[in-house]
């Protein structure tokens, strides 16, 4: 096959960046090398995610997640909020289905707010056991695990809860503004402590009066986010877990609000909008860089 330029989205959801790649329709290979190419936002375009779309067998689509490292994740609240709303429009259906390794969510529309469409995806079931997060060593309880940001005996931040909800998240609880606490200087630290094998995202959350969480997230592969779907998710569930607020909760991030609801069931509901930015090509030299680590695209 000679390779050629390959027609690309860029799409955000609260400002969480995606480069969206349809496979159903043009073939090609990706490179860890040609991932970091495209997602360097001085010199490429860049992107937190960057979403691949393959047919699937038992959904609409399956949709495959890189991180903007080259590494693969399980699961995306905001591009299934942004790649639903694609869909539904191709397929002119107001639900769908999308596949992904972290199993089958389900998206729908929702009324317009403020003018803007919203999405609702169900993310699935929260998960606490230490080895289903997974942890390095058991915990009984996961709503305040034992770890500590900050000098021995008198840390900044401690006890935070930690979850997996497509991906494995540690959330701190702030009595003051989460960005007074330089996530950007412990969030790595946090993110690949041995605690962690699978790493994790890293966020920091202040609850305020009526069911709402000002969170700020570290993303494992990404680095500091405007948003990340998962971490809200975690966010909400964790805050009800404590005590802290009801089952629906409203979550803010830099770029926005998103709410989220826990429900009896057990199923995590995100509801928020998406956006189109543009279409773009990208050019057939960026799919021909090799590195220790490539593999075919598609390979599940």
């Amino acid at each position: 096959m000679t390779q050629q330029d390959i027609p690309f989205l860029k799409m955000n959801g609260l400002g969480n960046q995606f480069i969206v790649l349809d496979a159903r329709k043009h073939e090609f290979q990706l490179s860890v090398a040609t991932l970091q190419a495209i997602a360097n936002k001085q010199t490429g375009i860049g992107f937190d995610q960057l979403i691949v779309l393959e047919t699937s067998k038992i959904a609409d689509i399956f949709m495959r997640i890189y991180n903007a490292d080259g590494s693969q994740v399980n699961a995306c609240g905001n591009a299934s909020r942004c790649i639903g709303a694609l869909l539904m429009q191709e397929l002119n259906t107001q639900e769908t289905s999308i596949e992904t390794n972290d199993g089958k969510k389900h998206v729908r529309f929702e009324a317009p707010k403020n003018g803007i469409q919203q999405v609702t995806v169900n993310m699935g079931q929260a998960r606490f056991d230490w080895q289903e997060i997974p942890l390095s060593e058991e915990f009984a309880d996961t709503s305040g695990i034992e770890l500590e940001v900050g000098p021995f005996g008198s840390p900044i931040l401690h006890t935070p809860s930690v979850m997996n909800i497509g991906n494995p998240h540690v959330i701190f609880w702030a009595d003051k503004h989460p960005d007074e606490y330089g996530l950007k200087n412990f969030g790595p630290m946090i993110e690949n402590h041995p605690l962690f094998p699978e790493r994790a995202n890293v966020s920091v959350a202040q609850v305020l009066p009526n069911d709402k969480i000002i969170l700020r997230t570290w993303e494992r592969g990404v680095g500091i986010t405007e948003a990340c779907g998962t971490a809200a998710c975690a966010g909400a569930v964790c805050a009800h877990r404590r005590g802290y607020t009801g089952r629906k909760v409203m979550i803010s991030v830099p770029a926005g609000d998103i709410s989220i609801e826990w429900t009896q069931a057990n199923n995590v509901l995100m509801t928020g909008d998406w956006m189109l930015d543009f279409e773009d090509i990208l050019p057939a030299e960026l799919f021909l860089l090799k590195d220790q680590t490539t593999t075919p695209f598609g390979d599940r």
